[in-house]
């Protein structure tokens, strides 16, 4: 068929991954992602859109790949999700029961983890695009995990990349949470949802609803808490995407141990320690929302006064009393308005001062 012909040698490019162009590739990127944290965009990927209608499923050379064709005049290249979960990575240190399963010691971990996020053959999509609500780190003298993003109750939630469902149940500080494993490695949680739309063992693709948005668990407001782990080992998630534009930030990134620490294995045990976290930073912003607020009455204030502001200059005979008689005001509504004027003072011809 002819587009086998068109992409025979693109396919042969991607399958080996030995090629001279894809080691260049790949070391470039290794050396810019050396960057101090929070890095920058590297090879970005746009947040995956809804295809249209999938219209045919056409094989390849490669029986794991194949390549599909939209009702929109689109197409691309689609691996099997059989042989994907070939991968040791979804046999080891599986656990549905709970959310940390690897006994993994820090120092066992390499320096550096080249971890390909998305290739020709995968795809990403934001969970929820919105604000960082409550980010990565100590919060409020506590450990966080992950990022809360806000979000309504019945909100979407959507699986980033591809992968298998290793958790999905209720847990008291997480609430409704699903956890997928993904072939790289990582692993990404998606908390406090109002219902889970995936089971454990479910294979979901990237982009798929998985869930949807609430306030489970111990939450003070509907948001989805999202984590991003290796090996048990969360790191902030906004290293990888950037929620406000929903854009992956690498399409390769290299994770450094020296930027995890042995309480980033830590899973919330207590059912206030979220909630305290997400109050926490409630009451941040309602602070900052208000000296916002006031700042804002203020400039509004300061503007709708210099429109309404009249001036006048001063002509031979003009008086103070003549001038607040014809601009019905009053000698010391000007002078205030005035800085230095008095009810004394000489008016000087051709001087503009303000009367209302």
């Amino acid at each position: 068929m002819k587009i086998e012909r068109i992409t025979a040698g693109i396919l042969l490019c991607t399958l080996l991954g030995t090629s001279a162009f894809s080691q260049q590739k790949t070391l470039k990127s290794k050396k810019q992602a050396e960057l101090q944290i929070p890095r920058l965009h590297l090879q970005s990927v746009p947040s995956l859109e809804k295809s249209g209608q999938a219209l045919d499923t056409i094989d390849t050379s490669n029986p794991a790949v194949k390549i599909i064709l939209y009702a929109d005049n689109t197409w691309k290249y689609w691996r099997t999700p059989e042989d994907i979960l070939s991968s040791p990575v979804f046999r080891e240190y599986w656990n549905t029961g709970v959310p940390n399963p690897y006994q993994v010691a820090l120092s066992e971990l390499p320096d550096k983890i080249n971890i390909w996020v998305v290739d020709t053959l995968s795809n990403y999509r934001c969970p929820n695009r919105t604000k960082v609500y409550s980010k990565f780190g100590i919060r409020h003298r506590r450990r966080h995990q992950g990022v809360d993003l806000p979000l309504h109750t019945g909100d979407p939630v959507y699986a980033a990349f591809s992968g298998k469902v290793r958790l999905s149940k209720y847990m008291r500080g997480y609430g409704n949470v699903i956890i997928v494993r993904h072939e790289n490695g990582l692993e990404t949680f998606y908390a406090h949802l109002s219902k889970r739309l995936a089971d454990s063992g479910d294979w979901v693709d990237a982009g798929q609803i998985i869930g949807l948005g609430g306030s489970t668990g111990r939450s003070s407001g509907a948001h989805l808490h999202f984590e991003t782990r290796y090996r048990g080992y969360a790191f902030d998630p906004q290293w990888l995407i950037d929620f406000e534009t929903g854009t992956l930030r690498h399409r390769m990134f290299v994770l450094q141990k020296k930027h995890l620490g042995e309480n980033s294995k830590y899973v919330p045990e207590s059912d206030d320690e979220e909630v305290e976290i997400y109050d926490g930073d409630t009451r941040d912003y309602a602070v900052a929302d208000s000296i916002a607020a006031v700042r804002k009455a203020e400039q509004e204030k300061a503007e709708r006064e210099a429109a309404q502001a009249q001036y006048h200059k001063i002509k031979s005979g003009d008086t103070l009393s003549g001038l607040a008689k014809k601009y019905h005001t009053s000698i010391s509504a000007i002078c205030k308005l005035n800085p230095g004027m008095t009810a004394k003072s000489t008016l000087r011809i051709g001087k503009e001062i303000r009367v209302r």
